[in-house]
């Protein structure tokens, strides 16, 4: 686990043990997790969304608390999977990192809460795995265009873009802080802190348990 520019995102690459049968990694541990992030993963659902080439989902994110930190790898094919920091009043607020996941790599990349998300399939197929910690609940989530020009994230070249209408209609950056729908940097930081228990959290029971990507 290896922490990237924005805080809250980490990129896990494994150890991969190849043999004539195929390989075997460990995708996540959650003694490992909890010693480099210096906290555990509350795990309260696991999405599965399988999209062509091209197919672009996101930018995500939900409000603060409860949020929803997301484990994301990629079990087949490819993505570019990218983390934006949406939080005002954050030192890299409105900036964004972007890591491949594929079936070769095996990694995977956290999210804390309150940070967006967004990936594009770069394969036909591409399988997309994420863990949350809080299940969906479509009352306290948000989208951000992803092609928003004050993000300017660098997308691949020769790829048609598909997107759901709901994220092509979603706001830009600057309409969202302005609608007052953003999470605050200073909101997460505490609430990530905060004494945890195990499995799904009070507010779990709040919400609808459904796939948001």
């Amino acid at each position: 686990m290896k922490p990237l520019p924005i805080e809250g995102a980490w990129l896990h690459t494994p150890t991969v043990h190849p043999d004539a049968r195929g390989t075997f990694h460990e995708a996540y541990r959650a003694d490992e997790f909890t010693r480099r992030l210096g906290r555990p993963m509350d795990l309260a659902q696991m999405n599965v969304s399988v999209s062509r080439r091209g197919v672009v989902r996101g930018v995500h994110f939900a409000d603060v608390p409860p949020g929803q930190a997301k484990y994301v790898t990629c079990p087949r094919g490819a993505i570019l999977d990218v983390v934006v920091d949406v939080r005002t009043g954050s030192p890299t607020y409105g900036s964004w990192e972007a890591v491949e996941l594929d079936e070769t790599n095996r990694r995977s990349l956290y999210l804390a809460e309150g940070l967006g998300h967004a990936f594009v399939a770069l394969t036909d197929d591409a399988t997309v795995v994420y863990l949350c910690s809080e299940p969906y609940a479509p009352e306290r989530e948000h989208g951000l265009h992803p092609f928003d020009p004050s993000l300017a994230i660098a997308w691949p070249d020769g790829i048609t873009p598909a997107l759901s209408p709901k994220d092509a209609a979603a706001p830009t950056l600057r309409e969202a802080e302005e609608a007052g729908i953003l999470p605050s940097y200073e909101e997460c930081v505490a609430y990530g802190r905060r004494p945890r228990g195990h499995g799904t959290s009070l507010w779990s029971a709040q919400g609808v348990v459904r796939p948001n990507q």
